[in-house]
C-alpha cells in the first residue's frame, strides 16, 4: 500500500524531473541560435544562478525521497538515476570523438 508521503515524495521527484526536462529543452532551444548568443554574449553568472537552481531541485528531491522512503526500491532507483542519466549524456557527448577528419594543408577554399 502506498502512503500518503510517498505519494507526495513521488510527486516532488516527478516535478524535479519535469524541471530538468524543461531546462533541456529551453538549452536546445538556446543552443539553436548559438551564433545570436556568440554574438550578444551571456553572463556567466546567470549560468551559474541556473545550474545551482537546477541542482538544488535535484538534490531536494533526491534528499526527500532517500529520508523518507528509503524502502521503496523503484522509487530510489528512478530518483537517483534519472538525474545521472541527464547528466551523462552532455558528458559523453562532449568526450566522444565522432569523426576524425584529416587537416588540409594549404588552408585555401577549394
Amino acid at each position: 500500500m502506498v502512503s500518503g508521503v510517498e505519494l507526495f515524495l513521488g510527486g516532488i521527484a516527478v516535478l524535479a524531473i519535469l524541471s530538468v526536462v524543461v531546462k533541456a529543452r529551453a538549452g536546445v532551444r538556446k543552443a539553436r541560435a548559438a551564433a545570436e548568443i556568440a554574438r550578444v554574449g551571456t553572463s556567466p553568472v546567470s549560468l551559474v544562478g541556473h545550474v545551482l537552481i537546477t541542482a538544488g531541485l535535484i538534490v531536494a528531491a533526491q534528499w526527500s525521497v532517500i529520508t523518507y522512503a528509503a524502502d521503496n526500491a523503484t522509487l530510489l532507483l528512478v530518483v537517483l538515476a534519472v538525474p545521472a542519466l541527464f547528466a551523462a549524456y552532455p558528458v559523453t557527448k562532449a568526450l566522444t570523438v565522432m569523426q576524425v577528419r584529416p587537416t588540409r594543408s594549404g588552408g585555401g577554399l577549394r
